[in-house]
């Protein structure tokens, strides 16, 4: 994604921990998933060029949603990781046009399918 030496912090949260998170940054007071924050854009933006930011993962609410849509808890601690990421490196799903949605649901489907076969993290019996 032309970010081949950049750096970024992940952080795995309860949802309690997640939601006082997104009620201060994003003023929205209820868990998620996951949040990004990206250190290339707003203010300040480039100062520090391989360092991409933040992604917020909730443990808590991934082992539920991956429970709900019976896939493995760690698919969904990969996705949410890649969602985060690619937030970070630009793409955005709720602030763009939908053609903007579509291009990022593109590109986790294809990254996410790359780490599938990768890393081969189909479920073992």
């Amino acid at each position: 994604m032309g970010y081949p030496d950049a750096e970024l912090s992940i952080v795995f949260l309860d949802n309690a921990g997640i939601q006082q998170i997104n009620c201060e940054y994003l003023q929205r007071d209820r868990p998620t998933n996951v949040i990004s924050f990206a250190m290339q854009e707003g203010e300040g933006a480039g100062l520090v060029p391989l360092l991409l930011g933040d992604v917020v993962i909730s443990a808590e609410r991934a082992a539920s949603d991956a429970v709900e849509a019976d896939i493995p808890f760690l698919h969904e601690i990969w996705f949410l990781l890649l969602h985060g990421i690619l937030h970070l490196v630009g793409y955005d799903h709720e602030r763009g046009t939908a053609a903007e949605a579509d291009l990022m649901e593109a590109k986790e489907a294809e990254v996410f399918a790359l780490l599938l076969q990768e890393f081969s993290l189909e479920v073992e019996c």
